[in-house]
């Protein structure tokens, strides 16, 4: 297994031609986001990732995390590695200083974090559902609940966990049995939860759940669920920790990849009932929780986006050094060859697009929070609803082909464990089906995103790529054109058909229209390297790659949006 080295100049460049970091900085309270402080906080972040995060990857896939005596105790060396993240006010960078934070912009975290990523996805997992928690709190806490959990989890003193899943339900959240009962002005919660990552772990002194619970009486379905914070350990008035709360870790998951993250089946109510205190309003649980989730759809694209420059990486590395057979008459290292360099120009050009759609999105979500006019706020808002759930599943989707294609580059050693690679394509597969899987992103934006605002959500994106084609360089524009006018027939298909049709063909229409977005975020990349350094010297050519490459096949899915439901007939299936 290579060294992480972060990509921190591509990073830059993203940050400056297409994010638009310089006119994030500007909004209300960010102007001390200035580029010699951005610079400071990449450099730095690489080094922990390279030195202190990567290093672990490969023990704590081996190891695991490991319960014992109802203890979940994490692979060698996280503990050490964790202390000096939260020392290091990691946790914080994008929240209030009122709470310990840093107030950095989010575009900011979508680079730190994909460092993260890469470095070590088992353990970013802790960081990922914490910071979803502090914005939950945040958003619906109350001011002693801000001041009780938001400031020890932005500290990293205390950890949080997002608590949906159960045995019958999967991803029915509607269908959720937990109980939660009266008990003066807490509540008691009795049920199970499975597949809670970092329910338990021996890395903080306190772990706060955010639990999806009904109360007695309630209404059927995702409308009668209440969201509750229910801590490991009840904190007392000063915040410092008091009695141990009926909750327990009943089993660790045995997984495919992501071995060192634990991944708990957690019980509540055991005895008296676990104590927890209301998030927001009765019954209204799941806007609470969509904050959460939403937060960490993007997030799981991020993760996508970092596993898959961590697998690039690595083919890259082999390949330079892997000397097999001859080439023009010569002993050649396996990059001399086309096919080799068509593999590698693949995952790089499409790491470059995934780059471009997280951190231009995270920008949106800035903007959202952030610029001075509420109208302005809510277009913003807009735009990452429409995004969010192509951040999500085509960032994961194409993590997994990337994962895949490094082993290939290896060749049988990518077969074999010990080279590490294969770690990298069995920790990808988590990455479209938590969260909602892939699917389940889809069909958001094929209906419920294109039905919004009176359906004008892509519409106005749509609008502005047409604007700037004739801005683009000339030699990309007969590619993107075509892909364009593509997704302008598949909205409108979509928008005008049955809901059985549009889900039929959601997961197409994603794809379709995230691949034509990326072109267009590569396009512009390329325009700007003819007057920059030679940071983006290379995006002309991966965005020439991409879309003589990468987008012909894309745009063929069309055919697939538009076929319809009854080209899945499910008696065949039945036979």
């Amino acid at each position: 297994m290579t060294a992480y080295n972060a990509p921190i100049a591509d990073m830059r460049f993203v940050f400056e031609h297409v994010a638009g970091l310089r006119e994030v900085a500007a909004l209300p309270g960010l102007d001390h986001a200035s580029p010699d402080v951005v610079d400071a906080v990449l450099e730095e972040a690489g080094r922990l990732a390279a030195n202190v995060l990567a290093p672990l990857n490969r023990t704590g896939d081996v190891e695991g995390a490991v319960l014992e005596n109802g203890v979940v105790r994490t692979a060698r060396g996280f503990k050490e590695a964790y202390r000096q993240f939260a020392e290091g006010g990691w946790m914080g960078l994008v929240f209030p200083e009122a709470y310990g934070g840093q107030n950095l912009p989010w575009l900011v975290n979508a680079a730190v974090s994909e460092m993260w990523n890469a470095a070590n996805l088992s353990f970013q997992l802790c960081p990922l559902l914490t910071q979803g928690a502090i914005e939950a709190i945040l958003h619906h806490g109350t001011d002693e609940q801000r001041e009780i959990y938001a400031t020890r989890l932005v500290s990293g003193a205390w950890s949080g966990a997002m608590c949906l899943t159960e045995p019958q339900a999967g991803s029915d959240v509607g269908a959720v049995r937990t109980r939660a009962v009266r008990d003066g002005d807490r509540y008691r919660l009795f049920g199970t939860k499975i597949f809670i990552t970092y329910g338990e772990h021996d890395l903080t002194e306190n772990i706060v759940h955010l639990v999806l619970a009904r109360l007695d009486g309630a209404p059927a379905g995702t409308k009668g669920l209440s969201l509750f914070i229910v801590p490991k350990y009840l904190p007392n008035p000063d915040g410092s920790l008091g009695a141990r709360n009926d909750m327990r870790c009943v089993s660790i998951e045995h997984k495919l990849g992501i071995n060192a993250s634990p991944t708990c089946v957690m019980s509540y109510g055991d005895e008296e009932g676990a104590v927890g205190f209301l998030l927001g309003q009765e019954n209204e649980g799941m806007r609470c929780m969509f904050t959460m989730m939403n937060n960490a759809r993007l997030a799981v694209g991020n993760e996508g986006l970092g596993l898959a420059e961590r697998a690039y990486q690595e083919a890259l590395a082999y390949a330079q050094q892997r000397v097999q057979g001859r080439h023009q008459g010569r002993p050649a290292a396996i990059i001399a060859y086309p096919d080799v360099r068509r593999m590698l120009f693949t995952m790089r050009a499409r790491i470059a697009a995934m780059r471009a759609l997280c951190y231009w999105t995270a920008g949106f979500v800035d903007r959202s929070y952030r610029a001075p006019d509420a109208t302005a706020r809510s277009l913003a808002a807009d735009r990452v609803a429409l995004l969010t759930p192509m951040v999500k599943a085509w960032c994961t989707d194409l993590a997994q082909e990337i994962a895949s294609t490094a082993v290939q580059v290896h060749g049988g050693m990518g077969f074999i464990e010990e080279t590490g690679v294969a770690q990298y394509y069995r920790d990808a597969k988590i990455l479209s089906i938590y969260e909602g899987t892939n699917g389940i992103q889809a069909l958001d934006l094929a209906g419920r995103k294109l039905s919004l605002a009176g359906g004008e959500l892509p519409w106005r994106l749509l609008e502005e790529l047409g604007t700037e084609l004739p801005s683009l360089p000339a030699e990309l524009v007969p590619a993107l054109r075509p892909a364009l006018e593509a997704v302008e027939r598949a909205t409108r298909h979509l928008q005008a058909s049955s809901d059985e049709d549009r889900a039929a063909g959601a997961t197409p229409y994603l794809h379709l229209f995230s691949a034509t977005l990326g072109g267009f975020l590569l396009a512009r990349g390329a325009a700007a390297a003819a007057t920059t350094d030679a940071a983006g010297k290379d995006w002309p050519v991966l965005a020439r790659f991409y879309v003589q490459h990468l987008l012909p096949p894309a745009l063929a899915l069309e055919q697939a949006v538009v076929a319809g439901v009854g080209t899945l007939d499910p008696d065949i299936l039945a036979a």
